[in-house]
């Protein structure tokens, strides 16, 4: 009797694993694995679990990544479901995680279980910490395997991708990130005597006009145009005749290739550096946080192969794009080609998250003519 990807998908939603709590989900995934033929390592980093297992050890090796984590359900009464219950009402799984991604998970494991032996090896690179600030997680799994010497020919994450309808979009790319907190300390002072403080909010406020006034790029080449978002401004102030001493800025920047986050950063600094010295009496005081460069898979055989079993078993051409935000596939291109593809993301992240069990069904169908396909052309 086949696996079921539904039952282990509502499995996987009953451990309420929001990051980094594992919650026992890695236990399910392991045990399901491991009756397949996987040989199966736990590499835990800080709080995190991350897992990499590999049934075969000829090539070529194809990895299916994810991860077991999610975001916390929110309001719980809001949900008309308990969002860890993993309950299926008129054919649809309801649960936190259904979408992003353990009903993708479920499918894969699935699809493999019902394909039998191939001629490689097919491997999984699943993480808890790919909702947080993933430091811990997918980063570190894939460090570990460089320096190991692990060789990962391709890479299928499987990420809600699909955008209206199963198959429409394939992820082929995506834009760097790159989070900055800006620190501007001035004097605190009286507000009727201005010449004894340094008042530091007309420096910060300077320094973000300057950076988000300026066009990054017009585009890439499957890419939309690079863009700062200015994200919060605190000066946290009670008194309305105090100079105050602090004030703080955040901002994003999604990149696209015709950036580095290395080239961002000296340009920011610059920048720091120039209002500062307009401003004498305060400093700036920077700190970054680069998620990831961009990245683009070419199109070639391996694209090919995923869009032409889409399309053969969903009678739908995806469309390649790199819209959306970041993924944990900017760790892994540093190993090989990635593609992302999964379910529908229309409800993720939200209330009442949700997918059609025959949907998880249908990606199933295509996961195993995907890895039929793969290894038929690279084997």
């Amino acid at each position: 009797m086949s696996l079921d990807p539904v039952l282990l998908a509502r499995d996987l939603i009953r451990k309420p694993s929001v990051t980094p709590i594992d919650a026992g989900a890695m236990d399910v995934l392991q045990a399901a694995l491991e009756q397949l033929g996987f040989a199966c390592r736990r590499l835990k980093f800080g709080e995190v679990e991350n897992l990499y297992a590999r049934r075969g050890t000829a090539s070529p090796n194809l990895c299916f990544a994810g991860h077991t984590d999610v975001v916390p359900p929110g309001d719980a009464d809001a949900w008309r479901k308990d969002p860890f219950e993993a309950e299926v009402e008129d054919g649809v799984l309801v649960g936190r995680g259904a979408v992003d991604m353990k009903g993708s998970i479920a499918a894969w494991v699935a699809a493999v279980d019902r394909l039998g032996e191939i001629p490689g090896s097919l491997s999984f690179l699943i993480t808890g910490d790919e909702e947080g600030v993933a430091l811990d997680g997918t980063k570190r799994v894939v460090a570990l395997l460089q320096d190991e010497g692990e060789v990962i020919d391709h890479c299928l994450v499987g990420e809600p991708s699909s955008v209206q309808t199963l198959g429409d979009v394939v992820k082929v790319g995506r834009r760097g990130s790159l989070n900055v907190w800006i620190t501007v300390t001035g004097r605190q002072g009286h507000v009727a005597y201005p010449e004894r403080g340094a008042n530091p909010i007309p420096a910060l406020l300077k320094l973000l006009e300057r950076l988000d006034a300026r066009v990054l790029d017009d585009g890439y080449p499957s890419f939309p145009p690079s863009n700062l978002e200015i994200t919060t401004v605190d000066v946290g102030n009670p008194a309305t005749n105090v100079i105050p001493a602090v004030a703080r800025g955040r901002f994003n920047i999604r990149f696209n290739p015709s950036w580095t986050g290395a080239r961002l950063m000296e340009w920011i600094e610059a920048e720091a550096k120039a209002v500062e010295a307009e401003h004498p009496g305060r400093t700036i005081a920077l700190e970054f946080l680069h998620s990831g460069d961009a990245f683009l898979t070419e199109p070639g055989p391996f694209i090919e192969v995923i869009s032409d079993a889409i399309e053969a078993e969903l009678g739908v051409r995806p469309e390649p794009n790199t819209k959306g935000g970041t993924s944990d596939a900017r760790f892994i291109r540093n190993l090989c080609p990635v593609v992302e593809f999964g379910l529908v993301g229309q409800t993720m992240h939200q209330v009442d998250e949700r997918v059609p069990v025959e949907e998880i069904e249908r990606l199933t169908t295509v996961y195993q003519r995907i890895i039929r396909d793969y290894f038929a052309r690279f084997a």
